[in-house]
């Protein structure tokens, strides 16, 4: 959340960030709104002032045993008027506050312009795509090759968009996730989360979910509670309403949990295999940072999540999203996508953001500075270290072999127990 004062003070680039990423939020009614507020409060400061200045002349006609009823009176009035404000400004703190929910983070001076991603600017390649001596093919015919998945069959127990992994299918996803956590445990030291997958209405406000993306969002009424969308959701507001010692900085988290997007506004788009679907598995990486620090932590932690594709062997890119193309709450975000030759596409598997401290706001997350003892928001940054569903699309055309077989990279053999899935 963006405070009322930094858009009053930042109003042009507040709206370079609502224009840039195309979001409706009406400004100038937020300005209205805080001009109100701003003069009610004028207002009870002056009639507080007033109602103390004949509390005390009250008091002294009391004390010279003079007739202070009229005196008593106008106390009362102002008291009346005070508490009529009083309620007034609740009032419209309520609606501007609700009304800043819907203002999206301002973005860091080096996010490329553009309207859609093909104006994301790539930053780097990673290796060479795959050549084949035969047409490749895509995942999901790879997939039912080898009974991998059955998809069909999954529609009877939750409907379209639920994928149901079977025999090595299913193995082959338990190895991805195992072996994701085990590399950023080994190798980058971040501390293993397992966290709820329901998470509160408060909590999934944090991180920027609600109130904008409701309908994307699967809703448990009775309890109100929401299947989260990624583990930066619980893992987040692991220190909301907290004071963090500086020397406790930086904060690095990683957890596993599946994810739950309605995806609400992808009617028509490529939905063939994994490559779009409503529930999915996901290892995040979290970081809480100094504020000084967190353009080089996001450096850091996108590399992080790039050694998983290079410990696999997949020929990736990484591109900046440009500003249309930039989620609500990040500041700047590195996208990785992967090389899927079957398809013939990147996929994207991992998006890495920097929030500064647009979520720290919305949950109160602070740290306590060493050297003056004064609190401050800190940064938030989180990035998929990755994303199953198209990561497994990408390495099934990766490694499939003219005689239908799938080799298994050399950084998973040891969790399938073979060096191949094999025709059947």
């Amino acid at each position: 959340m963006l405070s009322i004062k930094y858009i009053r003070e930042n109003l042009e680039r507040v709206q370079k960030a609502v224009t840039g990423k195309r979001v409706e939020v009406d400004l100038d009614e937020i300005l209205e709104l805080d001009k109100e507020r701003r003069n009610i409060l004028s207002q009870v400061e002056e009639l507080k002032a007033k109602r103390n200045r004949a509390s005390a002349a009250i008091a002294l006609k009391k004390r010279q045993k003079e007739d202070a009823a009229a005196d008593i009176a106008a106390m009362k009035e102002l008291s009346t008027q005070v508490k009529e404000l009083d309620e007034k400004v609740k009032t419209v703190v309520e609606t501007l506050n609700d009304r800043l929910l819907y203002v999206p983070n301002t973005m860091h001076e080096s996010v490329p312009p553009g309207i859609e991603d093909t104006d994301n600017l790539q930053i780097r390649q990673w290796g060479e795509p795959k050549e084949f001596a035969f047409t490749p093919h895509d995942h999901l015919d790879i997939a039912e090759a080898h009974y991998l998945l059955d998809l069909k069959r999954a529609t009877k127990m939750s409907g379209s968009g639920f994928p149901l992994y079977t025999g090595k299918g299913a193995r082959l996803e338990r190895s991805l996730i195992n072996f994701m956590l085990d590399y950023h445990l080994e190798h980058h030291n971040y501390l293993e989360l397992f966290p709820p997958f329901l998470t509160t209405r408060e909590a999934t406000q944090t991180t920027g979910q609600l109130p904008k993306f409701a309908e994307d969002m699967y809703h448990i009424p009775s309890d109100d509670l929401f299947c989260i969308s990624t583990a930066e959701v619980p893992v987040t507001n692991i220190h909301r309403d907290e004071i963090i010692l500086e020397s406790q900085l930086p904060r690095a988290y990683m957890a596993y949990s599946a994810c739950f997007r309605r995806e609400a506004g992808s009617y028509g788009k490529d939905n063939r295999g994994l490559l779009r679907v409503h529930q999915f598995n996901k290892v995040e990486m979290l970081k809480f940072v100094k504020p000084e620090t967190s353009y080089d932590e996001l450096e850091s932690l996108t590399k992080d999540a790039e050694e998983i594709l290079q410990a696999l062997g997949l020929h990736y890119r990484v591109v900046a999203l440009c500003a249309g193309d930039l989620s609500f709450s990040a500041a700047k975000c590195y996208d990785l996508e992967v090389w899927a030759p079957g398809t013939g596409r990147f996929l994207e598997v991992s998006s890495c953001s920097n929030f500064e401290n647009f979520q720290a706001r919305r949950g109160n997350i602070r740290y306590r500075r060493s050297s003056d003892q004064k609190v401050d928001f800190v940064h938030t940054l989180n990035g998929s270290g990755v994303a199953t569903p198209r990561l497994m699309a990408a390495m099934l055309e990766t490694y499939q072999q003219e005689d239908g077989s799938v080799l298994i990279p050399e950084a998973l053999q040891s969790y399938m127990k073979t060096d191949r899935i094999s025709t059947v």
